[in-house]
C-alpha cells in the first residue's frame, strides 16, 4: 500500500514550514492523502486506516490554523 507509506512517511516528517506556500502545499497533501485513504477504508473497514485518517486530520487542522492567523480585534 504505497498510500498508506506515504501517509505514515507524511506524519513523520517535520512540521516546520517557512512559508506561507509551504503551508498551502502540506495543506493540500493531508487532504489527498486523507481522501486516498477514505476510498480505500471504504471497501474494507479497516480501523487502521482510520486511526491514520484521523492523525492526518489532527495535522491538517493544525496547519489549517497556522494559515487563517490570529483573528483581528476590534
Amino acid at each position: 500500500m504505497e498510500l498508506i507509506e506515504k501517509a505514515l512517511e507524511f506524519e513523520k516528517r517535520k512540521m516546520r514550514f517557512p512559508t506561507t506556500s509551504d503551508r498551502i502545499l502540506a495543506a493540500r497533501e493531508a487532504k489527498d492523502l486523507i481522501l486516498g485513504i477514505n476510498e480505500v477504508y471504504k471497501e474494507s473497514k479497516d480501523e487502521e486506516l482510520m486511526d491514520i485518517m484521523k492523525r492526518l486530520t489532527v495535522i491538517k487542522q493544525r496547519i489549517e490554523k497556522r494559515l487563517k492567523g490570529k483573528p483581528l480585534t476590534s
